[in-house]
């Protein structure tokens, strides 16, 4: 089973939304020349390796969490590789390289056309680059809230096949991957346990996923736990991000399959205090913080989120965006007389206040 794509009207706005962070990003720099900053941002420290160094890859990189993920690393002077499937997609960006739109001062925006159903097709798509961040996000229109059973089969081999492309690439020295929250609060009689915190350390129970018929969860646990154990028998340095409910400027109209996938079961989210989000440039930030830091310290899972669901106007804000009743959200429950958990994203909040280092060394 391959790959399923993105329906045309979702690639085309994605493609128009890449096209425009483009030109944004164009006229930030623009700006910067303008009052005196020239090439200090993004400037190369000397004895630290050639621009080649700066070269990352991103996976699905036309998607929402993509495309927010190369303006952050375009700002902050990387050159980029982005990973699509198919012919279409390559020619009509490599359109917008043709006409200047993806060349940013030094930074540049490179398309490469690769598999993830094919580890030689992805290690040859990562030669040369510092970096992996795998992004990836699958749609299959015959799943009821388009994200089946089966696709959490698809999810787990893509990951694996990013995982071992990262192995086996000279270049690539660490690996950045867009997990889920979900694959830590899943769990079975989760009031029995003594700790009510749940934090980068807890992990969903699968058992959990498949009875109550979690497949985007299930998918993303076991996508991630996949990618650990690779990882770990080739030695390559891997850190994975674990957000809420991706949000945002028109979110749902441009990520429908995973909000939606997401959302099932948020009735026993809410309850537990549990239904999270993170705005997707806050979260691309994170990406490549993250990123940048793991040269140093930063290593492990990190969980990302701005905002927990309690208060009934935030829930009709997020039935709002969604379309979703908001009923179908609570089930109901109140926030007053409802068990509490505590969630925890301290390890992230530390590594964000650090004072931040160059990029480049």
């Amino acid at each position: 089973m391959g790959i399923v794509r993105l329906d045309q009207e979702t690639q085309k706005a994605e493609l128009e939304e890449f096209r425009r962070m483009l030109l944004s990003c164009a006229a930030v720099h623009r700006r910067k020349d303008d009052d005196g900053f020239r090439g200090q941002e993004n400037a190369v420290p000397a004895g630290n390796g050639d621009v080649l160094d700066r070269l990352v890859c991103v996976t699905s990189g036309v998607s929402y969490l993509g495309i927010a993920i190369v303006n952050q690393l375009l700002v902050n002077g990387y050159s980029v590789r982005i990973i699509v499937d198919n012919e279409e997609d390559v020619e009509k960006l490599r359109e917008m390289g043709n006409s200047g739109e993806m060349r940013l001062n030094n930074s540049v925006v490179e398309v490469f056309m690769a598999k993830l159903t094919e580890v030689e097709s992805l290690t040859e798509a990562f030669d040369g680059c510092r970096g992996v961040f795998h992004t990836a996000a699958f749609v299959d229109p015959a799943g009821l809230s388009g994200y089946s059973k089966a696709m959490a089969d698809i999810e787990v081999n893509a990951s694996k096949n990013v995982i071992k492309a990262c192995g086996l690439s000279p270049s690539v020295r660490n690996c950045v991957l867009t997990s889920s929250l979900l694959t830590c609060i899943w769990r079975e009689n989760p009031l029995d346990e003594t700790s009510h915190i749940i934090d980068h350390k807890c992990w969903s129970d699968e058992s959990v996923c498949l009875n109550k018929k979690l497949w985007y969860a299930l998918g993303k646990l076991r996508a991630e736990k996949a990618a650990w154990d690779i990882a770990k028998q080739t030695g390559l340095k891997l850190a994975t991000i674990c957000p809420g409910l991706i949000t945002g400027s028109k979110f749902y109209e441009r990520n429908p399959t995973s909000t939606i996938a997401y959302l099932k079961g948020a009735q026993e989210m809410y309850t537990y205090g549990l239904l999270a989000t993170v705005d997707i440039d806050k979260l691309a930030k994170a990406h490549v913080r993250i990123f940048e830091d793991m040269k140093k310290t930063a290593s492990g899972r990190y969980i990302c989120f701005d905002q927990v669901i309690e208060r009934e106007d935030e829930v009709e804000e997020l039935a709002r965006d969604t379309g979703i009743n908001a009923s179908s959200i609570t089930g109901g429950a109140s926030c007053s007389n409802r068990p509490r958990f505590e969630l925890s994203n301290a390890k992230l909040t530390r590594l964000m206040l650090r004072t931040r280092r160059c990029p480049i060394e």
